[in-house]
């Protein structure tokens, strides 16, 4: 019996979610139902972790990203509270960060990778010696790993934080934090990194830091634009294939 080719229009592609967003999705649950409200405060990220029973590192994560969208209040003083928008809002604005890591990294690459260039410029221009010290150390970590032949997507994340860092611009810095976890995934996932591009990438980090050092702004800019360009350009073919699969 032949089998119709239309019937696999419906099929969607299986997700694994990030225990991130799992908590996430948790915490929306929680909202929506009436059981966590506006205002309230959330548990120390300890006794999350312990709840969720996953590292602080996931539970920091989603915290994260909920305060970038403004859903979560966090205070020195007091703790973390939920925002005080209405549910029907809080609920859509969940949805969104959970389906933008799942249905879109070619938005999340391409975003990157023009504020990657942005971060690099304002590094180079605004950067102090503890940033260059912050810098060469992680450009160490991230040689001495593919030298030991392990891979260094942890290490290369580290070394872009550390260049948002020393933009002194906190909003580029959350940002950066932000979009990092998800894009290793899709790099690990998609398989963008290869033994000879970590290895290539070395020499790209070098001439980055080489640029900030020297001050160089439109260097830093250019050398990050290549630095990405490989991941950029993967991720449009990704788009590509994808789209030659629904049009099939």
């Amino acid at each position: 019996m032949e089998i119709v080719n239309d019937v696999f229009e419906n099929i969607k592609a299986i997700q694994i979610e990030s225990p991130s967003d799992k908590i996430i999705r948790q915490l929306k649950q929680l909202i929506t139902s009436g059981q966590l409200k506006p205002g309230d405060r959330l548990p120390s990220e300890r006794l999350l972790s312990e709840r969720f029973g996953v590292g602080r590192s996931y539970v920091r994560e989603a915290i994260m990203k909920l305060e970038f969208y403004g859903l979560l209040k966090t205070s020195p003083q007091s703790g973390t509270y939920v925002a005080g928008y209405g549910i029907k809002i809080l609920d859509s604005i969940i949805s969104d960060i959970i389906k933008i890591n799942k249905d879109d990294f070619g938005s999340l690459i391409e975003a990157r990778y023009y504020m990657e260039m942005t971060s690099a410029r304002l590094a180079a221009e605004r950067r102090s010696e503890d940033d260059i010290r912050e810098l060469k150390a992680a450009v160490n970590d991230y040689n001495e790993k593919i030298a030991q032949g392990q891979e260094g997507a942890e290490e290369d994340m580290l070394f872009h934080i550390k260049i948002a860092k020393a933009t002194k611009n906190t909003a580029i810095e959350s940002m950066v934090l932000i979009l990092s976890p998800d894009i290793i995934r899709y790099k690990i996932e998609t398989d963008v990194c290869k033994r000879d591009l970590e290895t290539m990438a070395m020499k790209q980090h070098e001439d980055i830091l080489d640029a900030i050092i020297r001050q160089d702004v439109k260097a830093a800019e250019l050398a990050m634009a290549t630095h990405l360009d490989k991941i950029l350009r993967a991720s449009k073919q990704q788009f590509m294939n994808n789209k030659d699969v629904l049009e099939f």
